[in-house]
């Protein structure tokens, strides 16, 4: 299990799930990480490589879920943990994932959102199977430049300044080209749903409501896509999917139980 930032909280967490099932203790493992940091993330790295060798490739699957920022306006911080860091993790671990292995980078509703009010040629940028990951940071770069200046920002074909939706739009289109370079694995981005976390609790107690009554679902929920995503007949490589496990669009949301998108 790859850790974030709360080596105290992650140690609670295998805890509470080895109390779950008796032999647990001896299958699951925390390794902290921060994957803002290249110096965590290689020494994650390492300490796989010296617990387990390279070769056979010892991990199946890899899950990117590090993310802050929500209603944050410090770009940098918050591209530096939801986009950068999941480059950071996938650039160090992908020579550890077996071939035939899954990747799901979790990414979020607030991506397809962000790119529906883009420019049709940002739009289209968003969208193209194409992309490499140099494209991908010069559009960082440029919107960092940005300095936060709304007309700026939205002089780049970018609309309104978000940038959570701005990093989790770069996810799914970093996952589309990871997807293309590493044909050997299984490589998708997903969405867990509007979920009940340390992320999105504050917006719940300043409205004044319960995370229920803002139309957060529980925890348990927000693992449909993922499980699927790592356990069950790959279903193509390269997509994202939304809180329902259905394939989605980049450019706009998909309603969960709604028609699955079969574009390309």
């Amino acid at each position: 299990m790859l850790g974030a930032r709360d080596p105290g909280r992650g140690g609670a967490a295998i805890e509470s799930l080895c109390r779950l099932q008796s032999g647990w203790d001896s299958r699951l493992e925390l390794l902290e990480i921060d994957v803002a940091c290249q110096h965590s993330v290689l020494s994650a790295r390492d300490t796989v490589v010296s617990r387990f060798g390279p070769e056979p490739a010892p991990i199946y699957g890899l899950v990117n879920n590090a993310g802050i920022g929500l209603g944050s306006d410090d770009m940098a911080a918050v591209l530096d943990v939801n986009t950068l860091g999941v480059k950071r993790v996938c650039d160090a671990f992908i020579p550890l994932v077996a071939s035939s292995g899954r990747i799901v980078n979790v990414s979020s509703a607030s991506g397809p959102k962000f790119v529906s009010q883009c420019s049709p040629q940002r739009q289209h940028f968003f969208q193209d199977p194409t992309v490499e990951w140099s494209h991908i940071q010069r559009l960082i770069d440029e919107v960092l430049s940005t300095q936060g200046d709304p007309e700026r920002f939205r002089a780049l074909g970018l609309g309104d300044i978000n940038a959570y939706g701005f990093s989790k739009a770069c996810v799914s289109l970093y996952t589309l080209a990871l997807a293309r370079n590493n044909p050997r694995l299984y490589i998708n981005a997903c969405t867990p749903g509007y979920i009940e976390t340390d992320l999105t609790r504050p917006q719940a107690r300043m409205r004044g409501v319960s995370p229920a009554e803002l139309g957060m679902k529980s925890p348990a929920h927000g693992t449909v896509s993922i499980m699927s995503l790592l356990f069950e007949e790959p279903r193509g490589s390269g997509h994202y999917y939304g809180s329902d496990a259905r394939r989605s669009p980049l450019d706009h949301y998909r309603a969960p139980g709604s028609a699955e998108y079969t574009g390309t």
